[in-house]
């Protein structure tokens, strides 16, 4: 295809799934009446963000993959209308639980499955007390339309996450997330530290990328939260190309040529340049092999420095 429309969707959500899935549906056809070939709903729209707090009876919203309404209903309309659709879901496996996305295909196929990656533990984001860390690692999906790579909101934070997508293939990086006000920071407002982050994952690996949010007030045992939409989508500079405001319920496209911006990311060299042998620190968690003193080369510094001495003098 010449060009491939992408669109961000935007909404509040109620107690009441069934709504919230119509509500969803809704939004995915208006912005396939826009000409969309890729459509990227918010996270867990099936229902509030329920990591507000810690209650053992949340998990009972959890659902194996074959048994999610919300992935069924998706399915169904991705057939219907012949558009891509990442469905963020909460997944039940057996005896574990996933923040988890199916993609659906445009043909309703359900092409596979990632669970997120890295969980977030904080006031009004509890999410450790429901996730367990995603098993799938990283993935993209050769759609109709072309190649998808999907991170899921505390993903977003990671160029990791980005980088690792756009090299196994990635034509335009999607992000569903839930993020708004801090019940123990009334102050803080990170709308704008999150939209730039997103926007240096797009500028740096010269890709396209989508960000959808949901808007409205929503309410914890003993606080309430205000999720900020402000939902997006970045071109490959990291320019913003469409951004929504921060309650309205819309939807937002724009149209890329994935050939031309990868004939373009090839002459800026970005990834023919890459040093993956100088890499190593990001495979730990502090940057260093092992623990403090255990360094023996005296005379260099250490084998994994990042300097490219190889540990000699």
């Amino acid at each position: 295809m010449a060009e491939v429309i992408v669109a961000a969707t935007q909404m509040a959500c109620t107690d009441n799934e069934s709504r919230n899935i119509d509500r969803v549906c809704e939004l995915v056809r208006e912005a396939a009446a826009m000409g969309a070939h890729i459509v990227l709903p918010q996270e867990l729209f099936s229902g509030p963000y329920f990591c507000k707090d810690e209650l053992p009876e949340h998990f009972a919203l959890a659902r194996p993959l074959d048994e999610s309404p919300a992935v069924r209903r998706m399915s169904a309309l991705a057939a219907e209308l012949g558009v891509v659709i990442p469905v963020s879901f909460f997944e039940r496996s057996n005896q574990v639980y996933y923040n988890s996305l199916a993609m659906i295909d445009a043909d309703g196929r359900v092409m596979g499955l990632y669970r997120k990656s890295h969980i977030p533990q904080g006031p009004g984001y509890e999410e450790k007390f429901y996730f367990s860390p995603g098993d799938t690692g990283f993935r993209v999906w050769r759609t109709r339309y072309g190649t998808v790579g999907v991170g899921v909101c505390w993903d977003q934070w990671f160029p990791e996450c980005a980088r690792s997508m756009a090299l196994l293939g990635a034509d335009v990086l999607l992000y569903p997330t839930a993020i708004g006000s801090e019940p123990a920071e009334p102050a803080c407002d990170s709308s704008g530290h999150w939209t730039r982050t997103m926007q240096g994952h797009a500028a740096a690996n010269m890709m396209p990328l989508v960000a959808s949010n949901r808007v409205g007030e929503e309410f914890g045992k003993g606080f309430s939260m205000t999720f900020y939409g402000s939902s997006f989508i970045a071109g490959p500079q990291g320019e913003i190309v469409q951004q929504a405001g921060r309650s309205e319920e819309c939807v937002l496209t724009a149209a890329f040529d994935f050939e031309a911006i990868r004939a373009e990311r090839a002459g800026w060299g970005l990834f023919r340049d890459r040093r993956p042998d100088l890499y190593h620190p990001l495979l730990t968690f502090d940057g260093l092999d092992g623990l403090p003193g255990e360094d023996d080369s005296e005379d260099g510094c250490g084998d994994h420095c990042g300097c490219g001495c190889g540990g000699e003098a």
